[in-house]
């Protein structure tokens, strides 16, 4: 249901898009694109530069959010670091639009790697978005209130009263957030949030940073202004400015692109500035306050690539490589999609006469037609590989390269358009280094193409196409335009272009929709487990073993030597520990599981991970969320000597004085004796009055139980308890997973089992014993740590009515095992806590069992 949401919204985007391009259209009706050019040259070099510096005091404002929210979460980090997510997060942001996907995505991935807790993330994105508003609310109702008149010719619908008592009730909004951050100093709640106001001084500084971000913004374009237009005050043009933005911002169109160009032209009226001179300003506003920008940003990550290893350097490329590979595929990717555009709307005008007189010079027609019509398609491509590039595809990065070498090519072979050659050539010094980002061997046609991505493509197409239409308004269209080959024949050009880039980007969406459709999930059969065995055996880790149990589906690698094993229960796609396999798979394997999950709209969890895959899961834009910590019991100098192993020798006399045995049971000879471990499995049930779990545990299967040795004890000469064993391969660890007894058990067998196992275990060169979690253990209760870590910590102190949390730990301990972190890999944010009821749905095989026993 939430992916079609997605899919209507980018579908109501894209109408939103047509629509405000026919309406321009229609605006422009009676100019051409020669007067654009003319409207461009009469901006001068002092009013560029006055644009130029407005823009770094506005980025500068914008930086100056991040700060104030850090504040607010009290939390410092570095001015320098502040900067760069700030200045990072916001170019991309204001470029694309869709704040929350980018500039959210890329804070999570800065702030998180930084120290940042989940929460203390989405409290520092949610206050970003507080002092957004105020600053345009503030700003809107100071202009309304103080020229209501001149707000008038902008608004000529509403009356100069009516403007001004919107503009009252503006202020005293901004006046009573001011008021409740200086007075009210109880808790504010929202769903399962609960968030303090800030100070009264925070609050004034969001007003103040807010208000001067929107009139530097402003600014830049008020700068790019012809001077004769002495009709047109401040106030008037800075409404119209705000309500434009906020419409494009609103109507989820990448940048507003269309849209606040249009709400600009409709308010502002021709008495005051002509429609020709704004439309060019308004072309270089998104040149010089989006474009460039952006490319900053892309610069900066270029020089940290390319001194990456240089003595001089060396600290700050250590001190940046945890942030760098999780953004510079993001960067990368949204600088390849800029290049696609510059290609398709370089494609859709007129060459420069000049310019195109002395390429003719030099290369023949057929190299100018050619050049002009592979740069169109190159651009189309460049659209669709960006996406791979954010997916971190190998084959996107070649691609890449190559169609960007070409893109360069072409643009000086179709008209000597050096400007868009230098471009496309940074971007390709920036990716080249970058190789190691890319890393993913898989099918670039599998990939998820997302509405939000269509849409920016379908946004690309459809400005050039209008771009070009505009262009060639005049142009007589007919039949043999088609096959018209001359030096000036820039219209033919344009339409043997558009239709190239078109069915380009139509075959290949064409090939998507007639490509098999993904399978849901499903349980393994015999055959699956069959061939799941020998990757198992394989595996120093233990735990793979779950796989055998049957209850989770099974995606493999390409090659067939590694697996995930998941569940699904709601949203969440859970997958039961790090990837299982061949180590050069592993990497690959998490991201097809991810893609999976995409593919249903569904949540990516990875559940009980090991420390040294942490890296893996941050790549994949997952938090990390500490379950506990898991025991292990060095078993090469493992013995029953010492004083605190006193204990352990009066438990293994007692349960020998019962005439009790240890044995192991090989894996031919387990089906004989099921039976018999059937019935002390259901006593054993009985008597705890529990359920069967599974998921993270095995459960009673007559299948699963025969695919293992099983260690016994015997009393008398009758089996009284059993647990069947996981070994890892390499003997790097052993561990077991059902474990039961019956009734004529001794006290203390289970004990007994375990140190035997050990005995056993060292005896025949294991590396170590795994004795599992212990939920909660290890987290700390500290003022500044993780909300999560301070919750764990209390319940496992505190909670032993609802599980013994402390004794399970006490009990390991005796053993002197070795703790190691255990870490749920998922989204945070508000989906956290149904992400933790369905894994606990999983483990209990059921909601009832989640809340019961």
């Amino acid at each position: 249901m939430k992916r079609w949401r997605k899919t209507l919204g980018a579908s109501i985007a894209l109408t939103i898009f047509a629509i405000a391009l026919y309406s321009l259209r229609k605006e422009l009706a009676g100019y051409n694109f020669g007067q654009v050019r003319d409207a461009l040259d009469t901006v001068s070099r002092t009013n560029l530069l006055q644009a130029i510096g407005y823009t770094a005091c506005g980025y500068l404002a914008l930086i100056l959010y991040d700060a104030l929210a850090l504040r607010y979460v009290k939390r410092t980090l570095p001015a320098r670091r502040v900067a760069f997510v700030g200045f990072v997060s916001y170019a991309m942001s204001n470029m694309l639009g869709f704040p929350l996907l980018l500039g959210g995505g890329l804070r999570y991935r800065f702030y998180n790697a930084w120290g940042l807790s989940t929460a203390e993330i989405a409290l520092t994105i949610a206050f970003n978005s507080v002092t957004f508003w105020l600053g345009v609310v503030g700003l809107a109702g100071l202009a309304l209130v103080l020229q209501p008149v001149a707000a008038h010719t902008a608004l000529p619908l509403l009356t100069s009263g009516t403007l001004y008592g919107l503009g009252v009730a503006m202020l005293l909004a901004v006046a009573a957030y001011l008021f409740a951050a200086a007075f009210v100093r109880r808790s504010l709640h929202f769903r399962d949030w609960e968030f303090e106001l800030p100070s009264a001084g925070l609050a004034l500084s969001q007003v103040l940073v807010s208000s001067l971000d929107w009139l530097f913004a402003a600014a830049v374009l008020w700068a790019l202004l012809p001077s004769n237009t002495p009709q047109l005050t401040f106030a008037a043009f800075l409404t119209a400015f705000l309500l434009g933005q906020v419409l494009g911002l609103v109507s989820n169109v990448p940048g507003g692109l269309g849209v606040f160009e249009l709400v600009m032209l409709s308010l502002l009226p021709p008495s005051t500035i002509s429609r020709i001179s704004l439309v060019g300003v308004l072309m270089l506003y998104r040149v010089i306050y989006y474009l460039m920008p952006l490319a900053i940003a892309a610069a900066m990550l270029a020089t940290h690539e390319l001194t990456r290893g240089k003595t001089r350097v060396a600290r700050a490329a250590r001190a940046a490589s945890s942030w760098v590979p999780g953004v510079a595929p993001i960067i990368l990717s949204i600088s390849t999609f800029i290049g696609g555009m510059i290609l398709l709307l370089s494609g859709a005008t007129p060459a420069l006469p000049g310019r195109l007189r002395l390429v003719s010079q030099l290369v023949p027609l057929t190299v100018i037609e050619s050049s002009h019509f592979i740069g169109s398609l190159t651009g189309a491509a460049l659209l669709v590989l960006a996406r791979g590039l954010g997916r971190r595809l190998d084959a996107a990065y070649y691609l890449t390269v190559g169609a960007l070498a070409i893109g360069i090519i072409a643009s000086l072979g179709k008209g000597f358009d050096y400007e868009e050659a230098i471009a496309l050539t940074l971007i390709l010094i920036a990716l080249l280094p970058a190789r190691r980002h890319f890393y993913r061997r898989t099918s670039f046609t599998a990939e998820v193409f997302t509405p939000s991505w269509v849409l920016m493509a379908g946004v690309a197409v459809g400005a050039s196409v209008w771009l070009g239409v505009f262009a060639y308004q005049y142009v007589d269209y007919s039949n043999d335009l088609w096959w018209r080959f001359a030096l000036r024949g820039d219209a033919p050009r344009f339409l043997r272009a558009t239709v190239g880039a078109s069915v380009l980007l139509g075959m290949f969406a064409l090939f998507r929709l007639l490509r098999p459709a993904i399978p849901d999930p499903a349980l393994p059969d015999a055959a699956t487990l069959e061939r799941v065995k020998p990757i198992v055996r394989a595996s120093p880790d233990t735990g793979a073993n779950l796989a055998l149990v049957g209850d989770k589906s099974l995606l493999f690698s390409a090659n067939a030597d590694a697996f995930v094993m998941y569940g699904v229960e709601g949203r969440s796609f859970v997958s039961m520990g790090d990837p299982v396999g061949a180590p050069n798979e592993r990497q690959e394997l998490a991201w097809q599981f991810r893609e999976l999950a995409d593919r249903h709209d569904a949540w990516t969890v990875f559940y009980q991970v090991r420390k040294h895959n942490l890296p893996l899961y941050l790549d994949l834009g997952l938090s990390m969320l500490k379950l506990g910590e898991e025991a292990h019991v060095p078993l090469r100098d493992f013995s029953l000597d010492g004083g605190s192993r006193k204990g352990l020798r009066r438990m293994m006399k007692n349960v020998d004085k019962a005439g009790c045995t240890f044995d192991i049971v090989a894996e031919q000879d387990v089906p004989a004796l099921l039976p018999r471990f059937r019935a002390i499995s259901d006593e054993w049930l009985a008597a705890k009055r529990t359920r069967e779990k599974g998921f993270s545990l095995g459960y009673w299967n007559d299948g699963y139980m025969t695919m293992a040795p099983v260690a016994v004890v015997r009393c008398g000469g009758e089996i009284v308890a059993f647990a069947n064993l996981w070994e890892g391969a390499g003997r790097e660890e052993l561990s077991v997973d059902l474990m039961r007894y019956g009734s004529g058990a001794p006290d203390g067998v289970m004990e007994y089992l375990f140190v035997q196992l050990m005995l056993w275990g060292r005896d025949a060169g294991y590396g170590n014993f795994n004795l599992g979690m212990a939920p909660l253990a290890g987290l700390e209760n500290r003022q500044l740590a993780p909300i999560w870590n301070r919750v764990g910590a209390l319940l496992f102190r505190h909670a032993e009515n609802f599980y013994n949390f402390q004794g399970l730990r006490t009990y390991k301990e005796k053993f002197d095992p070795v703790w190691e972190p255990r870490y749920l890999a998922s989204p945070g944010g508000f989906a956290l806590p149904i992400i933790l009821t369905n894994v606990s749905t999983l483990v209990s095989r059921g909601l009832r069992g989640a809340v019961g026993r």
